[in-house]
């Protein structure tokens, strides 16, 4: 399933990092390939830089962040969604009504993102 980002909330805390205002601004289109319990993800940003991350649910898996840094963690699913608890983190992602919704957690600030599915 590939999604392009269709709108954005964010609740923040007492400060917004430039890193949030950053993300805000990028317009990205994610392709989410699923084979059993296996996950590619693919994340095309402006400019032409993709990440790619494979994980396995319930294995601990090595990532990418959009910025290059690399981690570990093991992505867990908790009824339909999927979700990466790390120090200072947490991801969690659905598809909801046809579409990707992906909520991002980080030092008091939380980010949703909400994708529509591309043809």
């Amino acid at each position: 399933m590939s999604c392009s980002e269709e709108e954005e909330k964010e609740e923040s805390g007492p400060a917004v990092g430039e890193s949030l205002s950053a993300a805000r601004n990028f317009k990205t289109t994610t392709e989410v390939i699923q084979d059993g319990n296996s996950f590619t993800w693919i994340n095309n940003y402006p400019g032409g830089h993709t990440v790619t991350n494979k994980f396995t649910i319930g294995k601990e898996s090595e990532m990418e962040t959009m910025g290059g840094k690399k981690f570990k963690a093991t992505v867990q699913m908790e009824g339909n969604k999927i979700v990466a608890t790390f120090p200072n983190y947490q991801q969690t992602s659905e598809i909801v009504g046809g579409k990707l919704v992906e909520i991002s957690t980080s030092g008091g600030v939380t980010y949703e993102r909400v994708s529509k599915k591309l043809a």
